[in-house]
């Protein structure tokens, strides 16, 4: 169970405490913030509310850390690493609890999001180590009008306190992609984890503490956003900010100053169908891409753009496989389970009662309870309707008929979004001039859109996001080049 057995430490009476200078510690603020359960809607677990002192004293003690770690040889820094990706992986099951009780997440997928975490750590600890451990070398005579008097040595150096801002519903892997890039590369860590996933985040930085990293290398400062939230943000000691979630990052990215930022927005993820597509793959493909952890996922299908000829039989396999989807609470391992928020379930409401109101074609009959939303599929949805252009995050989605390949595209690129897309067709020659033809950051040949394999670059374009993701990038992104110049008294060659 959470807060037992080695993670009793992490929990005072009924409230998790904050993690600073390698001790877990309760906020002098006396306050805490509650987790509501997004099944049951009632207080599932407590953490400290932290105060903008005690965030000075993290970024004081991340600062001091970072010097430190910063000498520590790149082997040793992978060996902790593979050795907290191991404790992740052994104490999987109270974590993956945590997910289910705060998110909903349905239990078989939150076991295999800490062990893809777990994965990914490891990964990261490897890739450092060949990415970092090389650099590169200049000479001067190779750009016209110079003799060879200049050796330039060109290395990698750490940033220093990097800002990790993870998402409610991958609290823990969307944690490690900035956490393990962020320690391989020398740098401290400092994370805010979201309200809803923050017990599973606690648990997850336990796992850190446990494999033995230093003291004050990585803290985990839980509270409110309106208090802490833009403090956080605007620290003069924050060297870089790695944020996934919402048009928070928007704000964020305005108030940041010279600071290096990674940032992925959302995304109203489109899918293109044309007349040649195999639709038993593409409904297969819009029942995974659409509605697995109720749509909850930046790289949700969120719009099906579908060729008029084929749309009737494409829409009747949607609505055969969307029948057989198991709706109910994740402990059960339902396809559907709640969203995460009253907040949340009443704006996808009110997506699809504007819909309803402009003559949409509901293909099941709208239901809800509480925060659990059965699965929707609504047809014929024209441009003047809100679910054609907003970010539900919800188990609805909305079907456009087209006449064209190009008013796909149009529609596709008309969105302020541009994180991921698809298209479905047999001509691979089509499919690539449409993903040229896509504003996206990715886009996916014949198969719904996703994120990963995590060492795959990911990223967003317009309002999805700023830099790229992925582990390779995330290390890239987490350094800044030093060059190092020899000058020579005179030209010198090798002579072999």
């Amino acid at each position: 169970m959470a807060g037992t057995g080695v993670f009793a430490e992490i929990i005072d009476g009924d409230v998790f405490k904050y993690y600073a200078d390698g001790e877990w510690k309760k906020s002098g603020s006396g306050k805490s913030v509650a987790i509501i359960n997004p099944t049951t809607r009632k207080t599932q677990y407590k953490v400290q509310a932290c105060s903008q002192e005690e965030v000075n004293k993290v970024m004081e003690s991340a600062k001091v850390a970072q010097k430190l770690w910063a000498r520590t040889p790149l082997w040793k820094r992978a060996e902790l690493l593979h050795k907290a990706a191991g404790v992740l992986k052994e104490h999987k099951a109270p974590i993956a609890e945590c997910l289910v009780k705060e998110i909903a997440k349905p239990a078989k997928d939150a076991v295999s999001e800490v062990v893809r975490s777990g994965d990914l750590v490891s990964y990261c600890a490897e890739e450092g180590v060949r990415l970092l451990g090389q650099g590169a070398f200049l000479t001067s005579d190779s750009f016209p009008g110079n003799e060879r008097t200049k050796y330039c040595l060109v290395s990698k150096i750490p940033l220093g306190v990097v800002l990790a801002i993870p998402p409610f519903n991958y609290p823990v892997n969307l944690a490690v992609s900035k956490i393990g890039p962020a320690l391989i590369a020398g740098n401290s860590i400092v994370l805010k984890p979201p309200t809803q996933g923050a017990v599973a985040a606690l648990h997850m930085v336990h796992c850190f503490h446990l494999a033995g990293f230093p003291k004050g290398l990585i803290s985990c400062v839980t509270g409110k956003g309106s208090e802490i939230g833009d403090f956080l943000t605007m620290h003069p000691g924050v060297n870089c900010i790695s944020f996934t979630g919402g048009d928070t990052g928007i704000a964020i990215s305005k108030k940041a100053g010279m600071v290096p930022l990674q940032m992925e927005l959302g995304g109203k993820d489109a899918c293109i169908v044309l007349e040649d597509a195999d639709l038993d793959l593409v409904a297969a493909n819009i029942i995974k891409g659409g509605f697995s952890y109720s749509g909850q996922r930046c790289t949700a299908i969120k719009v099906v753009l579908v060729m008029e000829s084929v749309a009737d039989d494409l829409v009747e396999k949607v609505k055969a496989k969307v029948a057989k989807l198991k709706v109910g609470p994740p402990e059960d391992d339902c396809d559907i389970t709640p969203v995460v928020s009253e907040s949340s379930a009443n704006f996808i409401e009110g997506l699809v009662k504007d819909a309803k109101e402009k003559g949409a074609t509901f293909c099941q009959e709208y239901k809800r309870e509480g925060n659990l939303i059965w699965p929707l599929l609504l047809d014929h949805v024209r441009p003047d309707m809100r679910i054609a252009w907003e970010e539900p995050f919800g188990p609805v989605l909305p079907v456009i008929r087209i006449t064209s390949v190009e008013e796909g595209i149009h529609h596709c690129n008309a969105s302020n979004f541009g994180l991921q897309g698809c298209v479905f067709t047999k001509d691979i020659n089509k499919a690539m001039l449409i993903s040229d033809a896509m504003e996206t950051g990715t886009v996916q040949i014949n198969s719904a859109p996703a994120r990963g394999p995590d060492h795959f670059p990911f990223q967003g374009i317009k309002d999805s996001g700023i830099g790229s993701q992925g582990i390779t990038n995330s290390i890239n992104m987490m350094v800044k080049v030093k060059s190092t110049v020899i000058n020579l008294p005179s030209p010198s060659y090798t002579m072999g």
